[in-house]
């Protein structure tokens, strides 16, 4: 008895031969390769979210609260001691994750016949949520440093006409902030389209001293949206909670586009609990600023075929570093020493997250290890 084959699936075309997002999850000692938080929460912060959780697990039978007005309180706090810049809670807005906050935003404002722009290298799931909400993706190129040139950008604006403008800050992968001015042409360029301006700020917390907030720009510019995450300087990226701040009616816009009680109630107790432990949780991240510099400080005194490291200016909790004639064969020679990095970026670089003191020995030393024995080789 023969088996009818299987009826085809009707399958998008544009999602024909992808595969799913996810950078290599390997069971190696050090990781390195994802820009997490690498110190766990204290376990005073555990039972305080546990605390929080159990809370909310006695009212599971009910739906959660739509619009959680209280969480968004929570992290307009938040903001007004961080950045120094005090929103409404009405113009906060959070998801499961900065990415569903993203593609909230391209349910909103992008969409059939409407273009997303970029500048690379940037981050590599900015075109996968415009191909999910049927928007056309483009790019212009940042300088050789990773800079965005001004004048180059409202170029690439004005011939693009795009309806939504993704720009990191810092960057991902090459950890570069966006100056203010620059930040402050491409908006105005944006307000003659019109476009919306996202700025992502994941790894805002990282940022050096005297480099800006796009926040505090919020209430100059209505069209500006600037993202937020507590994955990496909360050290919570297994909460999975994204926000951002905007104007109002932008906000407003979003709530027509997400899923009914998208938020969960565990989710938003977590994340409220979270907040409440904010000094606790952040303690880490001068700590691992100051260990990004003296990284980025040994990197550049290596070399490699002769010529001096490269290494982008960051002002995140990773370094860009090249450039290497094979890049795969140096991220290959630090996994089989038992160090995960990110093979990312443009051709002849790596990303090495920041790690604990001890990690970030482990890959300066598995570094000096690989270029020698290229050398040698």
């Amino acid at each position: 008895m023969t088996t009818p084959d299987a009826p085809a699936l009707p399958l998008r075309p544009e999602l024909a031969d992808q595969v799913p997002y996810g950078a290599p999850q390997l069971d190696v000692p050090v990781l390195l390769n994802v820009n997490e938080n690498p110190y766990p929460p204290s376990e005073e912060v555990v039972a305080g979210i546990a605390a929080g959780v159990a809370d909310a697990a006695r009212t599971l039978n009910r739906y959660p609260d739509r619009d959680f007005p209280a969480l968004r309180q929570d992290l307009a706090d938040y903001l007004a001691v961080e950045s120094g810049v005090r929103v409404a809670p009405e113009q906060v807005w959070a998801a499961n994750g900065s990415n569903e906050v993203m593609l909230h935003l391209l349910q909103a404002f992008g969409g059939p016949g409407r273009t997303a722009l970029s500048f690379a290298p940037t981050y590599s799931m900015y075109p996968e949520y415009a191909r999910d909400t049927h928007t056309r993706w483009v790019t212009g190129r940042r300088a050789e440093d990773f800079t965005i040139d001004a004048t180059t950008a409202v170029a690439t604006i004005e011939a693009e006409q795009p309806s939504v403008i993704l720009l990191a800050s810092p960057n991902n992968p090459t950890g570069t902030a966006l100056p203010r001015a620059t930040l402050e042409v491409v908006l105005e360029a944006a307000a003659r389209i019109p476009a919306v301006v996202v700025v992502d700020e994941a790894y805002a917390e990282f940022r050096r001293a005297g480099t800006p907030s796009a926040l505090e720009l919020v209430d100059t510019y209505p069209h500006l949206a600037v993202t937020r995450t507590m994955s990496k300087a909360f050290a919570a990226a297994g909460l999975r909670l994204g926000y951002l701040a905007a104007s109002a009616p932008l906000v407003d816009a979003l709530r027509v586009v997400r899923l009914p009680y998208h938020l969960s109630a565990v989710t938003q107790a977590a994340a409220r609990a979270a907040l409440s432990y904010r000094d606790v949780l952040l303690a880490q991240v001068a700590d691992l600023r100051a260990q990004r510099d003296a990284l980025v400080a040994w990197l550049r005194r290596q070399h490699s075929a002769g010529r001096p490291v490269q290494v982008a200016e960051s002002d995140a909790n990773f370094v860009l570093f090249g450039t290497f004639a094979d890049r795969h064969a140096v991220w290959q020679g630090l996994l089989d020493r038992g160090v995960l990095i990110r093979e990312t970026g443009p051709d002849g670089w790596l990303r090495v997250s920041v790690g604990t003191r001890e990690e970030t020995q482990a890959f300066q030393d598995a570094l000096t290890d690989v270029i020698a024995e290229q050398e040698q080789g």
